[in-house]
């Protein structure tokens, strides 16, 4: 029962990260590793159960995402599922020692990320990307969502701020729903990977699904250096925390 409250919370936070700021990966992959789980099999299990909270984080910002025009949401969802897929496979081919020991380091990555955060949006406001250039750009950050869900909200805030995209809410949205649609065929490859514990998943969607809805509203509310500083002190624990795993 204590194992189940553990995931139910950490995915719950997890959910509000994700849908307000990113970072739901910082606290689901140190859980289900802290109930046993081997490093390779939480990191999929844990993006499966986050796929509610990034799908109910694009919905609450559906009108935001109306911004958008049609053609490029289909354009940019094809090319969010080819680099998703691609960044899932690569995780199934990778070993679980292997994973297990560059996990901490990609936690230390992602944090490092939120970190940089402002500079690395301020920079993004001074440039605009060329659409060969975002479409790649994306195909990456997709790449690295598929292998690792952490830290990749922020690369999308950032590459869709060097894509004439200023709004804040409209970019959040089309960060939830293109985490949401590269998680989704990233799921299907970890399914079909046999890397996915299908009851820890089901318990930790219930917490995202909900943490995902709230997350998306106290985006609203709560300042964005606040937010930040709860992702990168999170980071740092859960990080340090997965070192000590190794």
């Amino acid at each position: 029962m204590l194992d189940v409250l553990l995931l139910v919370a950490a995915a719950f936070g997890a959910g509000m990260l994700n849908a307000a700021a990113g970072g739901g990966s910082f606290l689901t992959l140190p859980a289900l590793v802290g109930v046993g789980m081997p490093a390779a099999v939480a990191n999929a299990t844990g993006t499966l159960a986050l796929l509610p909270g990034y799908l109910t984080g694009a919905w609450a910002l559906r009108r935001d995402i109306a911004q958008s025009e049609p053609g490029s949401l289909a354009v940019l969802s094809g090319i969010a599922l080819a680099g998703g897929g691609a960044g899932a496979l690569l995780l199934l081919w990778t070993s679980g020692g292997a994973f297990r020991f560059v996990a901490p380091w990609l936690l230390l990555f992602a944090t490092a990320l939120f970190l940089c955060a402002p500079a690395m949006l301020r920079m993004a406001r001074g440039r605009v990307l060329s659409p060969g250039a975002a479409s790649a750009g994306l195909f990456v950050v997709s790449l690295y969502g598929g292998y690792f869900n952490g830290g990749m909200g922020i690369m999308l805030l950032a590459l869709f701020g060097m894509s004439k995209r200023s709004d804040f809410s409209a970019i959040n949205g089309l960060k939830n729903l293109l985490s949401g649609v590269l998680t989704v065929v990233a799921a299907a490859v970890y399914v079909a990977g046999g890397l996915v514990e299908w009851r820890e998943a089901g318990v930790m969607a219930i917490g995202a699904t909900a943490g995902g809805f709230l997350g998306a509203r106290l985006a609203r509310r709560v300042p964005v250096a606040a937010m930040r500083a709860v992702v990168v002190l999170v980071g740092i624990l859960m990080s340090a925390f997965m070192f000590l795993k190794i």
